[in-house]
């Protein structure tokens, strides 16, 4: 099994599974052996970001074997496994505004840094580049619904609003909605109404395709799907073992280790696969997988963790959060729904969109830090 596994895999999984092994391993030693935490922080961070690239790699490969539009279903559903993880183990620690800001930092890095890179990426090597199907439209008009539905929340409980007090009722009916939403549109997805499907099966045929890179095995997949799964659970709960101690030594605010580490640590690398798509000037292809990961953030992953937020004991997750990050991601989610409807990108637009993620970072480094 092991010697197929690696025939099957690309050149790529290989190096991102040994990354992802070697971190885990070294994670482990360093927190059982008393090391320091900012140590441990930094290399279980490194660990979580390639983890995440296994499971996407893993979930493609299962979807290999279902059709396209099944193959999105079961990437919203396993996808951000090590998000889910973190974002648990972060309640139960009581780091509520660290889940807060790394939803929404999910999504930002999702709709402005990585979108951006593949534009600039893309529009440096191609040109001006194309998209329009009514797909990712579909999922640009999607997200920016989403994002206003989250919204309501913070808006609906400011002090002199109408359900001021009310944000744990609120938080949880829209969670509700939003999941309703988000089953309502797994028929759609199946059949591929929504998402990339002529682009996942063009993918689907190059991977074919490309000599010395087979599928992996049904079998395969399912193993490295589970092992990369109970990695991340073990090395989720070490991360934010060491996360509360580093942020105070390092004097990090919770806003800033939220909106941008754990963010990123959670899936930037996943999303390389989009940066590479516009590199080869698949336009279609690359804004379908970069977007899909900020719609099912805000559709799946921020719904099921209010809920779940509920009976794990400790504090109540809401979907109240600061005028400024609500006002950020809105505004991402509309000029991403602006530039998709364009139909076109340049690699300044790409700038453009770095340059605001940059910005956001940047408002919440004089957060309050930890323990200040």
């Amino acid at each position: 099994m092991l010697s197929r596994l690696i025939t099957a895999a690309g050149r790529r999984a290989l190096i991102i599974g040994a990354v992802a092994l070697a971190a885990t391993i070294a994670g482990a030693a360093l927190k059982f052996s008393g090391a320091g935490d900012i140590l441990v922080f930094a290399v279980t961070a490194v660990a979580l970001a390639s983890l995440a690239s296994v499971v996407g790699e893993a979930t493609d490969q299962l979807g290999t074997r279902m059709s396209p539009g099944a193959t999105g279903v079961v990437q919203s559903a396993l996808g951000n496994l090590p998000e889910l993880f973190i974002s648990i183990f972060a309640l139960k620690a009581g780091l509520v505004v660290v889940v807060q800001t790394a939803l929404i930092g999910s999504i930002l890095a999702n709709s402005l840094l990585v979108l951006g890179a593949a534009f600039v990426v893309g529009g440096l090597k191609h040109g001006t580049q194309t998209f329009g199907t009514s797909a990712v439209r579909m999922t640009a008009m999607l997200l920016v619904l989403s994002v206003a539905s989250m919204a309501i929340p913070t808006l609906a409980t400011a002090p002199g609003a109408p359900d001021f007090g009310h944000a744990k009722f609120l938080s949880v009916v829209t969670a509700v909605v939003l999941l309703l939403v988000f089953a309502g549109s797994i028929p759609l997805s199946i059949k591929g109404s929504i998402g990339p499907k002529h682009e996942r099966e063009a993918e689907a045929e190059r991977k074919e395709h490309t000599p010395g890179e087979p599928h992996w095995s049904l079998a395969a997949s399912l193993i490295v799907l589970g092992l990369a799964g109970l990695a991340a659970a073990l090395v989720s709960d070490w991360f934010v073992a060491a996360l509360t101690p580093s942020m105070a030594r390092l004097g990090l605010s919770e806003e800033f280790v939220g909106l941008v580490i754990v963010a990123v640590a959670g899936n930037a690398v996943e999303n390389v696969v989009g940066i590479t798509a516009a590199a080869r000037n698949q336009g279609d292809l690359a804004v379908s997988l970069i977007l899909n990961s900020s719609l099912q953030v805000a559709l799946l992953l921020v719904p099921v963790l209010v809920l779940l937020s509920l009976v794990l004991g400790g504090p109540i997750l809401t979907l109240v959060v600061s005028p400024l990050l609500m006002a950020a991601l809105a505004l991402a989610a509309i000029l991403a729904a602006l530039i998709i409807f364009d139909g076109e990108s340049t690699y300044v637009e790409g700038m453009a969109l770095i340059g605001l993620y940059i910005i956001i970072a940047a408002s919440v480094w004089y957060g309050r830090p930890v323990g200040g």
